[in-house]
């Protein structure tokens, strides 16, 4: 009888000894802000804008700029995506290019890149400006400023 709890709990010493998992968190910043901005492109592909504006500071202080309008606040900017963006097929499917990642500080990063729309009926595309943060809960972008190309 002594043998097999003698095993049991040898064989729970080595389950927590097992390393943890990599999180976001783990990783160097800029991988970790190319990560947030992997995972905006994934949700919007899934037809999430929620889960798209989860690479945002959820805060008042949020400010996005793009087509001559300024949105501030998180809510006000997730309203403007949900008014413009009212279905899958408005979204389209959304790619991040020519990304150039600069830390600016160990908590602030700046990030330009290109962004396009594959749509059935045009491809929108343009350039994008973003200032993100790391907070509490990872690297968020707290200033966009996007333009669409002619």
């Amino acid at each position: 009888m002594r043998a097999p709890l003698l095993f049991l709990v040898l064989l729970a010493g080595c389950r927590s000894a097992a390393p943890e998992p990599i999180t976001v968190a783990d990783l160097p910043p800029e991988e970790a802000i190319r990560a947030v901005l992997d995972a905006q492109v994934a949700a919007w592909n899934d037809g999430s804008v929620r889960g798209f504006m989860e690479g945002y500071a959820q805060t008042d202080s949020l400010r996005f700029a793009s087509r001559g309008t300024v949105r501030t606040g998180w809510d006000e900017t997730l309203a403007g995506y949900e008014r413009g963006y009212p279905d899958a097929a408005t979204m389209g499917t959304l790619t991040f290019s020519e990304l150039d990642v600069r830390l600016l500080s160990p908590d602030w990063a700046i990030v330009f890149g290109r962004w396009r729309l594959d749509r059935a009926a045009d491809t929108p595309n343009g350039l994008f400006t973003l200032t993100m943060q790391r907070r509490p809960e990872g690297w968020r972008v707290l200033y966009d400023h996007t333009s669409t190309a002619e």
